[in-house]
């Protein structure tokens, strides 16, 4: 060996035992069962403006059988349960719940974020600014607005899911309403218009002679909010308008009858997009609705053959009218009576007119309500189903 490799080979030794005295080990590691799992997360108001933060915690099961055990049909057995404490704040709240249970508290499972609709109406950007700057809360989570208090909907036993977080996260997969995380609330609390929309939920009745927490809780409509304050709530059919006007619309099933026939034909839709056109013109703002979509028929109990050309014709026709139909509720309901942009008009007027929205934009809350809207809806039928 060389003088000149047995140096080389000297400072690659002093460097590999230079490195090792820094590495850290695990001198920091948290073991699983040292950590109280945290599913879902709810919010109530209480009293003297405090706050209730409630939580669904996972409890591991032993193994064997009992490993994938669930909720059994009287409740018992659980493999979650429910914490509550209550602070001024957020923060303080879950200081006090760490007091109250014999594990560290780990927030990063929570996907299910509960606010109540007392609390909702007071105003949620403060608590929703928590959840985003605290470092294991995800900002994926989801978002729903309760009718009733938030803990008592994490109490629920849900019959088939393992969890309440389990169901909700399964229904805002389907997309049949608004879903909203954490990231894109607080997106919208800074927009141009600041105005938000979350999924509404309440307890669904249990079945007869079933235990009244033997149910879920499940997605009933829209709660609006102006700025970070719920004004008001849409059901579902206006929904389906508030998710068309935003290029949200993913799952509806659209049922026309016909004119001078019996029976009704059923459509499914396959594909939609929507685009917000504005324009200024003699100092009035106005906003035209540009959607195209495809559709499937898969009911037809007609006696009309909807291969048919004119019959095809016939039926996207009143297939765009149902479609505007329920844009214009949305419109009516949101835009003139709460006076909230959950649409995204004030967005499409400022990248259009960038220098007029500069000076005019401060008066949006004052514009918004008075923006004309038109519509240019054309639907296609694709396929008319395996019969004829």
């Amino acid at each position: 060996m060389t003088p000149r490799q047995i140096i080389k080979k000297s400072i690659m030794s002093f460097l590999f035992i230079f490195t090792v005295l820094f590495l850290s080990a695990c001198w920091d590691r948290q073991e699983v069962n040292d950590l109280a799992l945290i599913m879902a997360t709810g919010f109530d108001k209480k009293a003297n403006n405090h706050i209730e933060l409630s939580v669904l915690v996972f409890i591991p099961k032993g193994g064997g059988s009992q490993q994938t055990l669930g909720i059994s049909s009287s409740g018992e057995d659980s493999n979650v349960l429910v914490r509550s404490a209550e602070g001024i704040t957020i923060a303080d709240a879950m200081a006090k719940l760490q007091e109250k249970l014999p594990r560290m508290i780990f927030w990063g499972h929570s996907e299910v974020f509960i606010f109540g609709e007392a609390l909702a109406k007071d105003g949620i950007r403060d608590h929703v600014d928590f959840i985003m700057r605290h470092p294991q809360l995800r900002e994926r989570g989801h978002i729903f607005v309760s009718k009733q208090k938030a803990k008592d909907i994490l109490s629920l036993f849900p019959p088939l899911e393992r969890d309440l977080s389990e169901v909700l996260n399964e229904l805002v997969k389907h997309r049949a309403g608004m879903n909203v995380t954490t990231k894109e609330f607080s997106q919208w609390l800074i927009s141009d218009s600041g105005d938000c929309a979350l999924p509404w939920i309440k307890i669904l009745s249990p079945e007869k002679g079933k235990d009244q927490k033997q149910t879920i809780a499940y997605i009933k409509g829209t709660a609006i909010f102006n700025k970070d304050k719920m004004v008001g709530l849409i059901d579902d059919s206006v929904t389906r308008g508030v998710l068309w006007l935003r290029n949200d619309i993913r799952l509806a099933i659209i049922t026309i009858h016909p004119p001078h026939t019996k029976g009704y034909i059923s459509i499914n839709l396959t594909q939609a997009d929507t685009k917000l056109l504005p324009k200024i013109e003699n100092g009035k703002w106005k906003i035209t609705l540009q959607s195209e979509s495809n559709s499937d028929i898969i009911q037809n109990t007609t006696k009309l053959d909807v291969s048919n050309p004119e019959v095809g014709n016939m039926i996207e026709k009143q297939v765009d009218q149902v479609i505007e139909k329920r844009v214009k509720l949305a419109l009516n309901q949101v835009q003139k009576d709460m006076k909230a942009d959950v649409f995204g008009f004030g967005e499409a007027f400022h990248r259009k007119y960038p220098k007029i929205w500069n000076k005019e934009g401060k008066r949006w809350d004052e514009i918004f309500p008075n923006v004309e809207v038109s519509f240019k809806i054309k639907s296609k039928i694709r396929r008319q189903g395996m019969s004829s």
